[in-house]
């Protein structure tokens, strides 16, 4: 319950903790911000932790004038984005669907697996520039890529366009609005708003397959190659 509670504080109060975390860690701070990010994108255990939320407040602190410098974050956090998608494709492709064994389990949990499986199947290829985006299926979508075999080449092309699209859009995202005075009045709730609207794909996506009757059967490798048509590839 304390766990729970300090992520909640951490959450609503983004702002002030990064605040004074860049006052007393000077330059250590981004080695930090490097790993939250790294681990996000590139660990299949760590999709918990904040990606969009981090971006928008670092973005919305640099424009207040602290110590945080938004072009240093920017290529930084874009570097981290990119090598975590990589190294959760690797894992994707050497340990593939065995990991996720357990319906029940809370973060190998195979009904992930399968979500981004079929976020793969509504959007193809884009689906790697289109997870960035959506919490949880940024962090699967990957690792799904790697167990299809997509080629890496292809991949990691997918991967830095969207990886520098989302870093670099959020952020300043937050740059702008967070001089708004309404903004810097109410960052907390603007804060808490940015992970509600972040986490709502994703929710909608859990609540649909909730309600869709899911087969006992271990889950397929994504189709990731052109089809003869081009349809549902991107």
């Amino acid at each position: 319950m304390d766990l729970i509670h300090w992520a909640l504080d951490w959450v609503l109060h983004l702002n002030t903790h990064l605040e004074a975390a860049a006052q007393s860690m000077g330059p250590r701070l981004y080695l930090l911000l490097f790993a939250i990010v790294f681990c996000e994108t590139g660990l299949v255990v760590t999709p918990f932790l904040p990606g969009d939320s981090l971006l928008f407040a670092l973005g919305a602190l640099a424009a207040t004038g602290t110590a945080i410098k938004l072009p240093v974050v920017i290529v930084l956090l874009c570097l981290a984005a990119n090598c975590g998608d990589a190294v959760n494709y690797y894992l994707g492709y050497r340990l593939g669907p065995r990991v996720f064994s357990r319906e029940s389990s809370w973060l190998l949990n195979k009904r992930h697996l399968l979500e981004a499986q079929r976020f793969y199947e509504r959007h193809g290829r884009k689906t790697i520039i289109l997870a960035r985006f959506v919490p949880i299926i940024r962090t699967f979508a990957p690792f799904v890529a790697g167990i299809g075999r997509m080629p890496f080449a292809r991949f990691a092309l997918f991967s830095i366009s969207g990886g520098i699209l989302w870093v670099v859009s959020v952020s300043l995202a937050g740059y702008y609005f967070g001089a708004i005075p309404f903004v810097k009045r109410n960052f907390e709730i603007v804060v808490l708003a940015v992970v509600v609207i972040s986490v709502l794909p994703a929710a909608y996506h859990w609540w649909r397959s909730r309600k869709a009757p899911h087969p006992e059967h271990p889950p397929v490798q994504p189709n990731l190659t052109p089809s003869p048509s081009g349809r549902g590839q991107g």
